[in-house]
């Protein structure tokens, strides 16, 4: 299993704040294009947004599924990755201090990528990982420095409206 962590010098209600955005994560997930909301109302359970890859001229599109939210603390997502299959992705946000210690497991959970998982994939996921957590640490840190990781309510970005309201 590919687990992973990072501290980033914020508060924990502004990680929250990005990951509660299902059209950001294109900002710091590694290899997507663009996200969308397709269903349901992010990040509760059973919401999904849509996402492309692109590689050079190709797109590839599919989605990723909520399947358990503690608003604040814990997010376990579904990628679907076509005939790939699917991984599952648990990200858990701690308090540290001031700031915030972010863990992402992910490993692949049906399809191809299960039976074929082995330990040089294993080390490309940790790759991606380290990428992706410093693209999300730069991100809330600079969220923060502008005065817009400061939701009134967890779960809710500055200037989002109120939580079911159609913002994510």
């Amino acid at each position: 299993m590919a687990v992973r962590h990072c501290l980033i010098k914020t508060r924990p209600q502004t990680v929250w704040a990005v990951l509660a955005d299902g059209t950001r994560y294109a900002d710091w997930v590694v290899g997507t294009a663009s996200s969308r909301p397709v269903r349901g109302a992010w990040p509760q359970e059973g919401a999904a947004i849509g996402y492309e890859v692109r590689i050079g001229p190709v797109r590839l599109s599919n989605e990723t599924v909520v399947r358990r939210c503690e608003e604040g603390s814990a997010l376990e997502l579904e990628a679907k990755a076509g005939p790939l299959g699917t991984a599952r992705i648990a990200i858990e946000l701690k308090r540290w201090g001031e700031h915030c210690l972010v863990l992402v497991d992910e490993h692949p959970l049906r399809g191809a990528g299960g039976r074929l998982h082995n330990a040089g994939t294993e080390a490309l996921i940790q790759l991606r990982h380290r990428a992706m957590l410093a693209r999300l640490a730069r991100l809330c840190e600079a969220e923060e420095r502008a005065g817009r990781g400061d939701a009134a309510e967890p779960g809710v970005r500055a200037g989002a409206g109120a939580p079911g309201d159609g913002h994510a």
